[in-house]
């Protein structure tokens, strides 16, 4: 547990320092903005792009691990829809409660895939992400299309908007420079390696600099549920569903990461721009980045007691 401790309190430590940044206003507030930009559409992509051009996927049962990610989303999003009237007033209130209970922070997750599980784990975390986030948006925007009052589904806008996500065209580009036997050549790998180191602490900071602490003061039973949803409740249905297809050990360990990690920061600009209930969003995304400090290391500690993970 300390080692988990170890490995995963400087993630958290340094979403603290862009909290700090925020509050002085350091350098300024219109900073902020300009450098997520670069993160998500240059760092990030860039970075997912070299580890998956190198990955060696040999001993890696890819197909098993994405049909985990589609079972635990589906799950998710079953059970989220069975006890909507449980855990929401209203359909703007159920969509944020939805988001909350299973988007995943991106840069979160990522960090703590490379402090856990070093090269692999971030190769892992790309070709989790590959599926992952262009179904989470369909997803995302089915439910607000039922719940969220006027809102439309516009499913070619959808698949034009997921297709265009840069983190889906550098996880896309690796994919094609592995299979090719292409990989990095020549001075291609140590510049983007460069690049690449950038992009975590970079991104953390802004993850820190997105929260709103303010936004804890309307917190109620919708938070809570979210909450516990998604830091509690989906890494149980990604053991079970582990269990389910006998993933090997990293590959369980790495669907458990990613299913206890806090929300995404953008989904309060989902909610604000398809009629959710945004406020709320924004408690639910500092509420859950917050808690989480105490459950991820707790999740991943209990996940490698239960079975013998090293």
């Amino acid at each position: 547990m300390l080692s988990l401790v170890h490995a995963l309190g400087p993630v958290f430590m340094v979403i603290l320092v862009g909290v700090f940044l925020k509050k002085i206003r350091f350098p300024s507030v219109e900073f902020w903005p300009q450098l997520e930009r670069l993160v998500y559409f240059f760092l990030f992509p860039a970075m997912l792009a070299t580890r998956l051009a190198l990955a060696d996927f040999s001993d890696v049962a890819v197909g098993r691990v994405l049909l985990a990610v589609f079972l635990v989303l589906l799950a998710m999003t079953l059970l989220m829809l069975l006890i909507r009237r449980l855990i929401s007033r209203n359909g703007a209130e159920f969509t944020s409660v939805y988001q909350g209970g299973i988007r995943f922070n991106t840069y979160v997750a990522i960090a703590a895939s490379a402090e856990l599980f070093g090269g692999l784990g971030l190769a892992l975390a790309a070709v989790i992400m590959a599926l992952m986030i262009p179904l989470l948006n369909v997803l995302c925007v089915i439910v607000f299309s039922l719940y969220a009052g006027e809102q439309r589904m516009d499913m070619r806008k959808t698949l034009v908007t997921v297709i265009k996500n840069p983190l889906i065209l550098g996880c896309l580009l690796g994919i094609f420079l592995n299979i090719t036997g292409i990989g990095m050549p020549g001075w291609t790998q140590p510049v983007m390696e460069i690049i690449s180191r950038a992009a975590l602490p970079l991104g953390l900071l802004a993850v820190g600099v997105a929260l709103n602490l303010a936004a804890l003061r309307t917190a109620g039973k919708p938070l809570i549920i979210s909450t516990l949803l998604k830091l509690l409740i989906m890494p149980l249905v990604a053991v079970g569903i582990s269990l389910l297809l006998n993933l090997e050990v990293q590959e369980q360990a790495m669907l458990v990461l990613f299913s206890a990690v806090p929300t995404a920061t953008s989904a309060y600009i989902l909610a604000r721009q398809l009629g959710g209930d945004a406020p709320l969003m924004a408690a639910i995304v500092t509420a859950q980045t917050l808690v989480a400090m105490l459950t991820l290391p707790l999740v991943i500690y209990l996940n490698q007691l239960a079975f013998g993970l090293s």
